[in-house]
């Protein structure tokens, strides 16, 4: 696997991601996910649970 990365366009920024990163990795700024690449473990939570597919691995 990889990081997890943030489609900007595609974010709704409704931090359901946010609340399943086990690391803490996600953050909501300006009404858009990102993901902190140095804290991100690979484990697939985020990517599983955007209701509108705007992260991948």
């Amino acid at each position: 696997m990889a990081k997890a990365t943030v489609d900007q366009d595609s974010c709704v920024g409704c931090e359901a991601c946010v609340s399943v990163c086990p690391t803490s990795a996600i953050g909501v700024t300006d009404g858009k996910a990102s993901v902190d690449e140095d804290v991100c473990v690979e484990c697939g939570a985020c990517v599983s649970t955007c209701p509108v597919g705007a992260i991948s691995q």
